[in-house]
């Protein structure tokens, strides 16, 4: 999951061929009804249950309500989707949601879909476009985010930074340091503007602190290949760990 246009449809194919690559078998499962292109063939689709043109027309909605519409019906078509991944048998199964996170994270649908199709065992991967690495307050927005979606999933997360080799060196190392240093952080904002955002920021940053919410990320890059390794580690320590208990 993550916020739209983070490249998640091309994670997605990134983590696949490097599963492919350490010979463990995967399949693909694309839950965005009203994508209409794709980087990757998925192995199970959603919009083979579900058309999104024909509920738009018919109920007379929006591109956005179509869309909940869309991930609402899915819902019943759960059973049939589990069937063709258990005819698969594969050891990891890449869920790719819709690109509008809210229409899957925040809606009781998209958690119930996801805990239905892995039976409660899954991990949520949240990745954030790497232009939120621009200022501190745009940094928090993202940890912000990050915390509700494990928050409302209950399940472990792996958070990451997308495009990484698209940005300049010294944002990249500066991204490095407030993803695993809340302080430096901190001190960052001492460098911005005042004014109201950069105040609520620099108190939700304080929060997050309190509660425990913050998370070092991993860098990614699906062009170079940049963190995929440290993905598929933290995926095994996650999903290992939890066949064992």
């Amino acid at each position: 999951m993550g916020t739209a246009g983070s490249g998640k449809s091309t994670l997605a194919l990134s983590l696949f061929e490097r599963l492919q690559t350490a010979e463990v078998d995967s399949a693909i499962l694309n839950l965005d009804p009203g994508v209409q292109w794709l980087p990757y063939s998925p192995d199970v689709d959603i919009r083979d249950y579900i058309n999104y043109g024909r509920l738009v027309e018919e109920y007379k909605l929006g591109p956005n309500g179509g869309l909940v519409a869309s991930v609402d019906a899915a819902v019943s078509h759960i059973g049939e989707m589990k069937e063709e991944l258990e005819k698969l048998d594969p050891e990891y199964v890449i869920v790719d949601t819709p690109g509008q996170m809210e229409l899957f994270a925040y809606r009781n649908s998209g958690m119930f879909i996801a805990s239905s199709l892995a039976e409660n065992n899954f991990s949520t991967i949240f990745l954030a476009d790497s232009i939120f690495l621009n200022k501190p307050s745009d940094f928090v927005s993202i940890l912000l985010l990050s915390y509700s979606v494990n928050v409302r999933f209950k399940a472990p997360q792996i958070n990451c930074v997308s495009k990484v080799d698209l940005l300049p060196k010294d944002v990249y190392d500066r991204g490095v340091l407030w993803s695993s240093d809340p302080e430096m952080l901190k001190e960052a904002f001492l460098g911005e503007s005042v004014d109201l955002k950069t105040e609520i920021s620099e108190r939700m940053l304080e929060a997050l602190t309190d509660v425990g919410a913050l998370g070092e990320f991993i860098f990614t890059s699906s062009n170079t290949g940049e963190g995929l390794d440290d993905l598929y580690a933290q995926l095994q320590r996650i999903h290992t760990s939890s066949e064992d208990r």
